[in-house]
């Protein structure tokens, strides 16, 4: 049994446990400052849970005690200290985050790593399958010229005047649509503003539009430096949806402040109802030369909310917790570095797709399928 801490209780925390725990091959610890989100917790898993407060180093310390790993399903602002905690206890660590300063941050601490201890931040869907998909893709190509990389959480009947509904963290949402996005624009890398580039586009005969957002691309800009012309990563909506949010955001200066954030944050998960009935769109298009030739390789699929252990699950809730689960289960299995920072690109895609809980991504799965292009 692998022993591993999950830090917080939330959707996808809670989410985490249970694939982890129902695999049978990990002791799962889940720790959190809420006591009514353990309890929840602890009526449908027989996991070890405890109560947290982050603030505390020391009692931060002692929950990493005795364990292999700790991933973070917690807000991006405190998983730096985390990670400090994990590089001094000498356990690996994983989070979500998608808050590019966060990414640098952990990237440093593990630049002390011991053997065995590794430091790999964005898991999940994107950041995370999205870069490990782009990257599978780029390396059938002699030369590179473009990548372009789409991922939306879409309601699947939506009927509001955004014609959005809250699927995860509606923090995680706003910080992508605020924070600068990074690009590869004719070869050079550059920051770009959230919401701008918009496009549409129909897949599967229905119609998209896509725009830039924060933190998608996790760190193939630096990986694919000096090899590419183009590259770039926006999150895909129904069309109208970017023109509402670039009104409250920009219009109304609601992106501009911490608290102008806060109180957006209000109005939407006071506006938008959540939703379980959602389809994840992973979209990556690659062009570049092969045998003299100037080809381009698309890849496209949907993956769709399910049921499993006798509950719904969102397809943004598996898909987010699956990449999750697969990465600390490659990491077990030694198929991935041993040491030091790791970036979702160095996971190749085969292993991924083949592992228990990255096979819900596989088109094989019934859970996913290719969309007609």
């Amino acid at each position: 049994m692998y022993p591993i801490l999950i830090l917080g209780a939330g959707k996808i925390g809670a989410s985490i446990a249970k694939l982890l725990h129902q695999s049978g091959d990990y002791r799962v610890t889940v720790a959190d400052k809420d006591p009514a989100a353990l309890a929840r917790l602890e009526k449908q898993l027989r996991v070890a849970t405890r109560e947290i407060d982050l603030s505390e180093a020391e009692q931060l310390r002692l929950a990493l005690d005795g364990q292999r790993a700790v991933f973070s399903a917690c807000s991006f602002d405190v998983n730096p200290a985390i990670a400090q905690a994990a590089l001094d206890a000498g356990v690996s660590y994983f989070d979500l985050t998608e808050d590019v300063e966060t990414t640098r941050k952990v990237r440093e601490y593990s630049a002390q790593a011991r053997d065995g201890q590794i430091f790999m931040p964005q898991c999940g869907l994107a950041p995370g399958f999205i870069g490990i998909l782009a990257h599978a893709m780029s390396r059938r190509f002699d030369r590179l010229d473009s990548i372009k990389m789409r991922v939306g959480a879409l309601p699947q009947y939506p009927h509001n005047h955004m014609k959005y509904n809250l699927t995860w963290s509606t923090d995680g949402v706003i910080n992508e649509y605020c924070n600068p996005c990074e690009v590869i624009h004719k070869g050079r890398q550059l920051e770009v503003l959230a919401l701008e580039g918009l496009e549409r586009f129909s897949l599967d005969g229905l119609e998209y539009e896509a725009f830039n957002t924060s933190g998608g691309l996790g760190t193939l800009c630096e990986t694919l430096a000096g090899r590419i012309n183009d590259l770039n990563y926006k999150t895909v909506r129904y069309p109208g949806h970017q023109y509402l949010m670039d009104f409250l955001i920009n219009g109304l200066k609601m992106g501009h402040t911490t608290e102008r954030r806060h109180q957006l944050r209000e109005i939407m998960e006071s506006a938008l109802p959540i939703t379980k009935q959602d389809v994840v769109l992973v979209y990556c298009a690659v062009s570049g030369w092969k045998d003299g030739h100037y080809w381009q390789e698309t890849d496209a699929r949907k993956i769709y909310h399910q049921n499993l252990f006798g509950e719904a699950w969102s397809s943004i809730q598996l898909t987010t917790a699956a990449g999750a689960c697969a990465a600390v289960d490659l990491h077990r299995e030694g198929r991935l570095p041993n040491k030091g920072f790791v970036r979702q690109e160095s996971v190749d895609l085969e292993h991924f797709l083949a592992n228990r809980f990255g096979r819900y991504y596989s088109t094989e799965s019934h859970h996913a399928e290719r969309v007609t292009l």
